[in-house]
């Protein structure tokens, strides 16, 4: 009895240490990624900015200013928030300010995605930049894609002052725990994927 139960510890202590080798190597990957310099994109039917740090707003704006997109929807957008207070570090012209959507319906990133989805079809939108922090880009890009499967995403991620220094305790916590929510995500995409398919 001894000699199964050790063989099942010792089997329980692989299985664990395997896991923990792979979720590393992913974590060193979502890292690493969520850190590359954002890459502008060509123009686009629209841009969507995920709120949640200043600089998500302000990146999307100035893609608007610079016409890379005639429209933008801010998602997420607190009741006491208004056009005029996000704007006030990147100035809009009163035609500008026309076409941008303050959304604020969503409070989560799944919120996100289902706010952004109906506001894209009812614009026809083809092309989307999406605007978010860089940690945050792979689970607003997975909710999007399931969102809107017909829409092409075009992502320019946002590095906030955390990802821009070292590797501080609190970033790399704050990393991690967002690196958990990607895998989470892409669990429950992949076993809604298998009940649509069965």
């Amino acid at each position: 009895m001894d000699l199964i139960l050790r063989a099942w510890l010792v089997r329980g202590a692989i299985l664990l240490m395997a896991g923990g080798v792979v979720w590393c190597c992913g974590f060193g990957i979502f890292d690493h990624v969520a850190r590359l310099s954002p890459r502008l994109p060509p123009s686009a039917d629209a841009i969507v900015a995920l709120t949640g740090g200043a600089e998500r707003v302000d990146t999307a704006l100035r893609l608007l200013v610079e016409g890379r997109a005639p429209l933008l929807l801010v998602s997420g957008v607190g009741r006491g928030s208004d056009l005029a207070e996000m704007s006030h570090r990147v100035p809009l012209s009163a035609e500008q300010a026309a076409h941008v959507t303050l959304g604020r319906a969503a409070t989560s990133t799944l919120g996100n995605a289902a706010e952004t989805a109906r506001w894209a079809r009812a614009h026809g939108v083809q092309r989307l930049i999406v605007v978010t922090a860089g940690y945050h880009m792979p689970r607003a890009m997975a909710e999007l894609s399931r969102a809107l499967p017909e829409v092409k995403l075009l992502p320019v991620a946002v590095q906030p002052p955390a990802l821009r220094h070292g590797m501080e305790f609190a970033t790399v916590r704050m990393m991690a725990s967002e690196f958990d929510k990607y895998l989470a995500v892409r669990l429950r995409l992949s076993r809604s994927a298998e009940a649509d398919r069965s």
